[in-house]
């Protein structure tokens, strides 16, 4: 699994915006598809909400794939 530490600018950023930041997606349309497709997950649970709103601290998992912790 690759991990990826990313650090936030602001309060917070929404789940999309950080798909498409960290390059998991490469379009806001691409991310809407893996957050519709239920591969990701928020500090272990099943996360659903496109524009959830992430803080530091937040783990984010991506499928069996990628783990981001945010800072």
């Amino acid at each position: 699994m690759e991990k990826i530490e990313f650090t936030i600018n602001g309060e917070f950023i929404e789940l999309l915006g950080l798909l498409k930041a960290t390059g998991i997606a490469q379009t806001g349309g691409h991310a809407k598809m893996i957050v519709e497709d239920e591969e990701v997950y928020r500090n272990g649970e099943l996360e659903t909400r496109k524009r959830a709103k992430l803080v530091a601290g937040d783990v984010i998992e991506v499928g069996d794939e990628v783990r981001i912790v945010l800072k």
